[in-house]
């Protein structure tokens, strides 16, 4: 089996669960005897584009041209069984799918946000949930409110891509959704359950180690991952063990200043995979204190991996991850509020059994082995159906 894998990898100022999964995809499908040709692209590439260029790459989301050309082009040269799509924006455009249907490719794409709704795929704006675009074909709200970068002008176009492409979408093989609740989320915005398979999201796995102290959050230090509630939740629960902080954003001010104000509060800045494995390991929880829906955490998920507990939020994946309403839960999950999220750390700073329980729920749930099946009978029944 043959497969071309295509994604828009998010900068790298910004480092994304969804580059991590990816990257993760790839090598674990070749482990397994899939051959893949990557066709990726980066939102690094933009800053040293020439100006001339950088002033196409407004049209970029609607069609992208030139990445078609490329596309059509390998597709011709290496004559894939599937092209599986991750992040198709700014620069392959939803226009892969068009390219590869003519080139008689069928199509997956794995769900990551939700994007094919609303253009900064969060359904978050301005610190609270928002479905203001949910449904409509040409999304004016999130033009007026600048929901795309917090450019009027980028919401335009992202407002055009959305438009354009809500066929396309209509048009994609398979959906890989990586919970209930997003293919729920498909379904509400007229794809049919034909086209929608469940499959969750794997980490490697980094082996147990044993328990550290404390709590890690890892995170873009941005208003909808929460660290600002996590900050005050900790003010009320005073647990007497280390709280990691990792990663950086807008918020990072906010996490320093609370470093130099509690020696509790650790600030690690962003780190790279190895350091990150590491802070996770010194740790004995991970925090997950999202406030919006929050698809699949990979952070929840690498905690499970290393046999640590989560708390989160009751908000999108974190409550699957968790493990929450299962006979061995592997945390705790809380409403996003503070003195409810406070509740939970001392649950879990003071119960072990929570940690017991996470080993077993990665291995059960979000194995390789496990989600790599799934994902191989996805491909396999759908090239059945020629």
């Amino acid at each position: 089996m043959k497969i071309v894998v295509a994604h828009n990898r998010y900068s790298s100022a910004q480092p994304s669960g969804e580059n991590v999964i990816v990257d993760y995809e790839i090598g674990a499908l070749r482990e397994a005897g899939v051959e893949v040709v990557p066709f990726l692209r980066s939102s690094d590439e933009i800053a040293s584009l020439p100006p001339q260029k950088k002033a196409l790459l407004a049209a970029s989301p609607v069609h992208a041209a030139g990445t078609q050309r490329r596309l059509a082009e390998l597709l011709e040269r290496e004559r894939p069984d599937l092209l599986h799509l991750h992040n198709p924006y700014p620069l392959l455009s939803p226009s892969v799918v068009h390219t590869a249907h003519r080139a008689g490719v069928k199509v997956v794409q794995t769900i990551h946000n939700y994007r094919h709704d609303c253009m900064n795929g969060l359904y978050f704006r301005d610190g609270h949930d928002c479905r203001d675009c949910h449904g409509r074909r040409w999304n004016a709200p999130g033009v007026q409110h600048a929901c795309y970068r917090g450019s009027r002008p980028q919401s335009a176009v992202m407002a055009v891509a959305l438009g354009v492409h809500r066929d396309t979408w209509r048009s994609v093989d398979r959906f890989i959704a990586l919970t209930d609740a997003m293919a729920g989320y498909l379904k509400s915005i007229g794809m049919k359950d034909s086209q929608i398979r469940v499959k969750p999201n794997a980490v490697a796995d980094p082996g147990v180690s044993p328990l550290g102290e404390g709590f890690l959050f890892s995170a873009r230090l941005v208003p909808e991952k929460g660290v600002e509630l996590l900050l005050e939740a900790w003010r009320r629960a005073r647990p007497a063990v280390p709280l990691r902080i990792a990663g950086d954003g807008p918020l990072r001010g906010v996490v320093e200043d609370a470093a130099a104000a509690n020696p509790e509060v650790h600030y690690l800045g962003q780190l790279d995979p190895v350091a990150r494995d590491a802070a996770v390991a010194a740790s004995a929880a991970v925090i997950v204190p999202s406030i919006w829906q929050d698809i699949l955490p990979t952070s929840g998920i690498e905690a499970l991996a290393a046999g640590r507990a989560v708390v989160a939020t009751r908000m999108g994946g974190a409550p699957f991850i968790a493990g929450e309403g299962t006979p061995a839960p592997a945390g705790v999950v809380a409403p996003p509020e503070a003195g409810a999220l406070a509740a939970a750390i001392n649950e879990v700073a003071k119960d072990p059994s929570y940690a017991a329980n996470a080993r077993a729920r990665y291995e059960s749930v979000f194995a390789p082995e496990v989600t790599l099946r799934r994902q191989i009978e996805i491909y396999e029944e759908l090239l059945a159906e020629r």
